[in-house]
């Protein structure tokens, strides 16, 4: 771990945004495998500051996410994401369990938690389980024991601070866990076989056995659930899949230059309606962010906002990659082509959880709405 103190990046945030997202596109061929991760990537983001980055100016960081419409983090998140999609997906979970850390975590948990960030351990968050194996939580003597398993964990095996979910031993609901791990155990990868986000060591994490204390419990049961920030938090990946989507942009237009096709009018239109698509995924991304933190529209108002935005975002990404492969052609598809990588994690990427029921709500809620269209996500509006 880089001991060293974090330097300030209240200003420079996006400056080491900018260097980790041009050093980690240099090395994601290589990590371009079952069993890669971003390893060097992750020690440049400690190294600059960028784990620390957002812990609370106060408790030694920069209070990166804290600032007015969270922009500076959104830059952030997509500069990361622009770089390597596997990378902006580790870090953004990082930063949510900051970031829940700093709601609900009392003052010792605080203390003890943000020097870890401060320390270089990477944190995640991981709440998927897999069937009939959920994570619980038992009385074992004086303490507390695990029993079960997360899937879908992102940076298993890598990830040293585990924010989890599990059932709640006394009373019902669930709880979180913040549970410190030691790197390269408990972790199964095998069935990590997807065709994009490789490098993400995305996989299922054995927690059986584990002893905790009631120091580990952040919060109160079900605080993980409350909105608007549980579903309005997906502001944050989808700045990052902004991010990938405009390095697809970038590798597509840079072999029609490269190739000289510039000229041909069909391209030029498909360019065109790409720049289009990724413009628009950049407004939906700032003004979800702006929304998501400024704390002033009902939950369920922001909420809606955010889904719409997962499937604006969502929609951009298919068409900027469905134009992009159009254009390129077959040798878009051949690995060593750079848009062939960054195609596949994209589309990986794009695949959340629930989006007809995002979809769906956001209506609702818009149809229940007693305001014109234009006036329902106006935040001045009395």
């Amino acid at each position: 771990m880089d001991q060293r103190t974090p330097p300030d990046l209240s200003r420079d945030a996006e400056a080491a945004a900018r260097a980790v997202s041009l050093s980690a596109a240099r090395r994601a061929g290589a990590q371009d495998r079952d069993d890669g991760f971003p390893g060097e990537d992750i020690a440049d983001l400690a190294r600059l500051g960028l784990l620390a980055a957002p812990v609370p100016v106060a408790e030694g960081g920069a209070g990166l996410g804290a600032e007015p419409g969270a922009g500076a983090l959104a830059e952030v998140l997509r500069l990361v994401g622009s770089g390597s999609l596997a990378l902006g997906r580790l870090y953004e979970g990082h930063v949510n369990a900051l970031q829940l850390i700093a709601q609900y975590g009392e003052a010792g948990q605080r203390a003890r938690l943000f020097a870890d960030a401060r320390a270089g351990h990477l944190f995640g968050v991981w709440n998927t389980e897999p069937a009939g194996a959920g994570l619980a939580l038992a009385a074992a003597g004086d303490g507390l024991s695990l029993s079960g398993a997360k899937s879908f964990a992102s940076g298993a095996g890598f990830v040293t601070r585990a924010l989890v979910t599990a059932g709640c031993p006394r009373g019902g609901g669930t709880l979180m866990l913040v549970v410190p791990l030691e790197p390269g155990s408990r972790a199964d990868l095998s069935a990590w076989r997807a065709q994009g986000m490789r490098a993400s060591a995305t996989g299922t994490l054995d927690f059986g056995g584990i002893a905790l204390s009631d120091d580990d419990i952040l919060g109160g049961p079900d605080d993980y659930f409350r909105q608007p920030a549980f579903s309005g938090g997906a502001w944050r990946f989808l700045a990052v899949q902004l991010g990938g989507i405009e390095a697809v942009f970038d590798a597509w237009r840079a072999h029609l230059v490269r190739l000289g096709r510039g000229a041909d009018p069909h391209q030029l239109a498909r360019l065109g309606e790409g720049a289009i698509a990724v413009e628009g995924a950049r407004h939906w991304v700032t003004r979800a962010a702006a929304l998501a933190t400024g704390g002033t529209l009902p939950a369920a108002r922001v909420v809606a906002f955010v889904n719409l935005a997962r499937l604006a975002v969502e929609k951009a990404g298919l068409d900027v990659l469905q134009l992009a492969q159009r254009s390129v052609g077959l040798p878009g598809f051949l690995r060593g082509h750079p848009l062939e990588q960054r195609a596949r994690d994209l589309a990986t990427y794009l695949r959340q959880p629930g989006p007809d029921r995002a979809l769906t709500g956001a209506a609702e809620e818009i149809l229940a709405a007693g305001e014109g269209v234009a006036d329902l996500w106006d935040e001045g509006a009395p």
